[in-house]
């Protein structure tokens, strides 16, 4: 028997096939979807946090009530998360280093549980993308995509997920739409966020029977800093990187930490081995 709620404004919303109704004096913001005390007393740790969707959901995750562990490989940026969500109350562990060492990812965990006693959610965001024609695609630039898209990822859940099934915590990964279909001129971005989703999806399955959720997002574009500086190949045919952009306006990193926070919220307890997309269209036809 699904639990039942007020309405968030006066009006019933049906999600996932329950009624479900959300008390309005236990929201985080207007039109959230979890309560504000839904991560209260939890441990997070979120990688790819020092701009973007990964600063977002350090900032989201710290209000609803969660002390969390920030990871990124620019360590100015991340201090200046740090230093940001300090001075808003945050308890807040930085933890600086490159994802793709597999050294570094299980050292990350280990500091996380031992400096805040456990952890409850694991978010890989941390992730990197370059244009380049499949013919100047040389071996160091496909395995970097793969290091940081992919063994990174891999590497932190191992590390946690001793931890997760402990306190029935669950790990969401940031894919991509591209995961899903053909984007010219990012043929390794691609591949490595298709590996992350199936990874995903068969760590879902072997852990079926535990206490732990593993579940992925599939973004289309969304409006970070990620595209600064790329350059672009000399022959690239624009017309084909537009059948995956422009559809529509790109997402704010605020609108994709809310999915993701929804996700990895008691809400969400049925939604298991999932990649979900939001992406503007671009999977849609």
């Amino acid at each position: 028997m699904p639990k039942v709620y007020r309405p968030v404004d006066s009006d019933q919303i049906i999600l996932l096939g329950y009624l479900t109704l959300v008390e309005p004096a236990n929201l985080v913001a207007k039109n959230t979807m979890y309560s504000k005390d839904a991560f209260q007393g939890k441990i997070v740790a979120v990688t790819g946090a020092g701009s973007g969707v990964g600063r977002a959901l350090a900032r989201l995750y710290s209000q609803a009530g969660a002390s969390v562990a920030i990871l990124d490989i620019e360590d100015e940026r991340l201090a200046q998360t740090a230093s940001d969500l300090t001075d808003e109350g945050a308890n807040v562990l930085k933890i600086v280093g490159d994802v793709s060492d597999p050294n570094y990812c299980a050292n990350a965990i280990d500091q996380v549980v031992n400096h805040c006693g456990g952890i409850d959610v694991l978010c890989n965001v941390a992730g990197i993308v370059s244009f380049r024609a499949i013919a100047d695609v040389d071996p160091s630039f496909w395995r970097k995509h793969f290091a940081v898209n992919v063994d990174g990822p891999f590497f932190l859940s191992q590390a946690a997920l001793p931890h997760l099934t402990k306190t029935g915590g669950n790990i969401v990964n940031v894919a991509s739409s591209a995961a899903l279909v053909g984007e010219a001129f990012l043929v390794p971005y691609a591949a490595s966020k298709a590996a992350l989703v199936h990874m995903t999806k068969s760590m879902a399955m072997e852990l079926v029977n535990e206490n732990v959720r593993i579940n992925a997002v599939a973004p289309g574009a969304i409006d970070t800093n990620i595209m600064a500086g790329q350059t672009f190949p000399d022959n690239i045919d624009f017309d084909l990187v537009s059948r995956y952009t422009g559809l529509r306006a790109a997402s704010s990193p605020e609108e994709i930490a809310e999915f993701i926070a929804y996700i990895s919220s008691p809400m969400a307890s049925s939604i298991h081995g999932a990649c979900l997309s939001i992406d503007g269209g671009i999977t849609a036809g």
